[in-house]
């Protein structure tokens, strides 16, 4: 079964396509209690008892939209399993911690991770649309959390202004498209207004999870601080759907290159069809494929971590037999500066192909 505008997911009644198109009207709807995830799963309350402490932990929030393109009944449906709680969050451990990539140690300042000396990132809100149960920081998640203050992202602002060597800002959270758009307007042109700082990045799910926030509006006023690239995270090809291709084509008509960063994750996408069937959808909608996280080691996520040797094994046959224009670098990212590492196998010369400066074709007979 599947939810939706018609079938009124959240309240039991059908919505108007103004309201299911308002991208305020489906945050301002979010599934995220436990009696509103029985009542869409039509389940008595005791039967999700495992649950309730796992939300205690980590809040929930899934938007209508969202939940309109999953089986809420089926509990291996690949986007259920990326929004749904899981007893596993607070149950099952493999010595995950809540910040794996020591993010607390970098920052200078509340807020701005400076782990790289050309780049920083800076964690705006910890709000998202869609509270996805991988994210490597689930430490941060609060229920209905306002963002920062202005204050705060000035002091931001002054630390990169005071440190030349910063020429990329990653604007990121959370998602950064939830904070005040105004704010966020005068956050972006601060930010630019610095004579060292080149290029801005946004770091941010709504075109998978609310694509309704990608306005007109919003478009343009990312444009005004271009050069500024845009990252998402589409993990699956059931959410690339026509409102999400939509959104995205808007970001790319308005001068802004749209990336996609994907993880890894077990019973989502890692197999070779999964897999193929995202990158192909990617590619179809000019959206480039960036990266293919490793699952990081986070405190209740670690019923996502496929083996790194399975991810190796997946993308060395996707790259035999697929588009290098759809293959995304597979990567560990590591803490305290140490980067992305490639997850890749060792690679050798196919027979006939030479060795040291011989190519295989300087046989002259080959050449006959």
């Amino acid at each position: 079964m599947r939810w939706g505008k018609e079938t009124g997911a959240v309240s039991g009644k059908g919505v108007s396509g103004l309201n299911w198109s308002d991208w305020q009207w489906q945050f301002g709807n979010r599934i995220r209690s436990m009696r509103q995830l029985t009542s869409v799963l039509r389940m008595p309350v005791a039967s999700l008892a495992l649950c309730g402490p796992v939300l205690r932990a980590y809040p929930m929030a899934i938007t209508p939209y969202y939940l309109s393109l999953l089986d809420p009944a089926d509990e291996n449906d690949p986007l259920r399993r990326q929004c749904f709680p899981d007893s596993r969050e607070l149950t099952f451990s493999l010595g995950g911690v809540p910040d794996p990539l020591e993010e607390e140690k970098d920052m200078p300042v509340p807020g701005l991770i400076h782990r790289y000396p050309d780049r920083c990132l800076t964690i705006v809100t910890g709000t998202c649309a869609v509270y996805c149960r991988h994210c490597n920081r689930k430490r941060m998640w609060r229920a209905d959390e306002p963002g920062r203050t202005r204050e705060e992202l000035q002091t931001m602002v002054d630390h990169v202004a005071k440190t030349p060597a910063l020429r990329e800002v990653i604007v990121s959270g959370g998602d950064p498209l939830l904070i005040s758009e105004p704010i966020l307007d005068w956050f972006l042109g601060a930010l630019r207004a610095v004579p060292h700082v080149e290029v801005l990045r946004i770091g941010s799910r709504t075109p998978v999870t609310l694509p309704m926030r990608i306005t007109p509006e919003l478009c343009a006023m990312l444009k005004r601080h271009r050069p500024l690239w845009f990252n998402t995270q589409f993990n699956h090809g059931r959410e690339i759907t026509e409102e999400s291709a939509r959104a995205c084509e808007m970001l790319l008509e308005a001068g802004i290159p749209v990336g996609n960063q994907s993880v890894l994750l077990r019973g989502v996408n890692d197999n070779d069809d999964a897999m193929r069937e995202l990158l192909y959808g990617l590619e179809r909608i000019s959206v480039r494929p960036y990266y293919l996280f490793q699952c990081d080691p986070v405190q209740g996520t670690d019923h996502f971590r496929a083996e790194i040797g399975s991810g190796m094994e997946i993308m060395e046959r996707l790259r035999r037999n697929i588009s290098g224009l759809c293959m995304p670098r597979y990567v560990l990212d590591c803490p305290g500066g140490g980067g992305k590492v490639p997850l890749q196998q060792s690679f050798s010369l196919p027979p006939g192909s030479g060795s040291g400066d011989k190519h295989c074709f300087d046989n002259a007979g080959q050449m006959d």
